[in-house]
Order: C-alpha cells, then structure tokens, then sequence
C-alpha cells in the first residue's frame, strides 16, 4: 500500500514558552492534518514562525518585551514568501520504503513540483541529503529514495494512485489550515486571520473559507493506522464515491481527478528490485 502524506520538519523546542508545544524529536518529520491536538498545532506553527525569522525586520525588535508573541510571528506575517521545511512523504508499507524530502526541500512548492511530475516534466527534485527523485515512466512513477546511493531503496507506483494519493495529501492540508484556524482563535486571536494566510502561503493552499468549530485534542481510537501512528486514517483517506478534485499547480482542476473509494492508497505499488 502507497500513503502520502504532508509533513514538517520539526524544529526543536527546548526553551520555548509562548505557548503549548507538544514534545517532538527534532528534525523529524509531523504528518499535517485535520486530526492534530491543538499542542501540535501549536508546535507546527512555532516551526515554520522560527524558519522565517531570517525575514524579521530588526527595527522592531524593541517590541519583544511588549508584545514577545506578536514579535516572533511577525516576520512569518508580513513574508510574502513563506517558507516551511518539508513536502510530501511517499511510504510504501509493504517494506516501510520511504521517499523524504531533502534539505531545501519546501512545503510551500509541493504543488509545482508534484504536478509536474504527474502532468508536466514527468520529473521532480525534492532536496539534497538525501536526494529522494521521482520520475515517470509512462503510466508509473519510480521513487527514488536517495538518487545519491548506488544502493538506494526505490519503488514504482501507478500514476493514477499516486495521483489520488497527492489529492488525500490535499485535503490533509485542508484539514490542517482548519485546525490552525481553530487554534489561532483561541492563542492569537488579534493575529489570527493574518497567521492562517501565512501558513496557508507555507503550505501551498488557499486559506480556508470558514473557519470550523474547535475539535480539541484528540484522543487515541482504535481506527488509528497502526503502521503512521498519531495520524487518522481518515485524516487521508475518503468514503466510499466521495470525488477527490486536486488541483494542478496553476490552480485550476485537473480533468481527471476521478472517483475515490475507500482508500485513496491502493495495492499497485511494485517493488523495483535489485536496489
């Protein structure tokens, strides 16, 4: 089975208190999704305000002291290029063969580069260190987990579920952008419509178009996909006859997003053996 997911490379916590973070190992990937509590939120939003400091103006910096959580957002507020470290995670489960994103790898061109390689070039780049590459054959794409090894594990999936894969990967940010906008209603509330955009641009979506009721944390259920957990099988996966409607990186839907079943995932993942 082929899942894909949306995920952040963590920054460590250590130290910081300008609100609830949850514990996560540093410069390790989270699954982005409607399901996370409100500390992983928490700890998503701190990542990505922390990767754009680079941008703060540092004439503002007397505002620290007045106002120290509107300072270390500010610079994420006011880019025009947010950056957010990350991309899409193939994992293969049948071997737990993996494609990461590399180093220079951003959330934010997700789109760009996933439609290209499904409708345009037929080749992606995703980071160095390692060097994942995907690139398509015809009516299926071979993963690359490190370009950089001669012995590097790859596989090869169906265009068509990897397509529908991309398009759960979608809806999980979807979902994350709702549950950000529940959280900063209640943490940021003077910043909140200004941060969602922000991370929206992080991302590589829109923002969402209402913002949904608080959920909460969520507890443990035993629906939880027992290979990811913490992430919500139906956090990428849709019922039965729902349409799946991704978008190519102009935008616009493509023709064929098709009808999903249960699983946006399937079975047709082929080990390319010998690597």
């Amino acid at each position: 089975m082929i899942v894909v997911q949306p995920v952040l490379e963590i920054e460590g916590a250590d130290g910081f208190a300008l609100w609830p973070v949850a514990e996560w190992k540093p410069f390790t990937f989270m699954p982005l999704h409607g399901a996370l509590s409100a500390a992983e939120v928490g700890t998503a939003v701190m990542t990505v305000a922390a990767y754009n400091q680079w941008q703060a103006d540092d004439e503002a910096a007397p505002t620290r002291s007045v106002d120290p959580v509107g300072h270390f957002v500010r610079a994420l507020l006011d880019a025009e290029d947010v950056l957010a470290p990350g991309g899409l995670r193939v994992t293969e489960t049948a071997r737990g063969a993996a494609l990461l994103p590399g180093c220079c790898s951003g959330l934010e061109e997700w789109r760009e580069a996933w439609f290209d390689l499904l409708d345009g070039s037929g080749h992606a780049w995703r980071g160095h260190d390692p060097s994942p590459l995907a690139e398509r054959h015809g009516d299926v794409v071979r993963l690359t987990v490190d370009a950089g090894r001669d012995d590097s594990p790859a596989f090869e999936v169906a265009v068509d579920v990897l397509r529908r894969g991309v398009a759960g990967a979608e809806r999980d940010l979807a979902g994350f952008l709702g549950a950000a906008a529940d959280w900063a209603a209640v943490r940021l509330p003077d910043h909140a419509p200004e941060l969602v955009g922000a991370l929206a641009r992080a991302v590589g979506m829109p923002p969402p178009t209402r913002w949904p009721k608080a959920a909460g944390p969520r507890e443990p259920d035993p629906g939880e996909d027992d290979e990811h957990p913490g992430h919500h099988p139906s956090a990428h996966r849709f019922v039965e006859d729902e349409r799946a409607e991704p978008h190519g990186h102009d935008g616009k839907e493509v023709a064929d997003g098709g009808r999903v079943g249960r699983s946006l995932v399937g079975d047709d993942a082929h080990p390319s053996g010998g690597r």
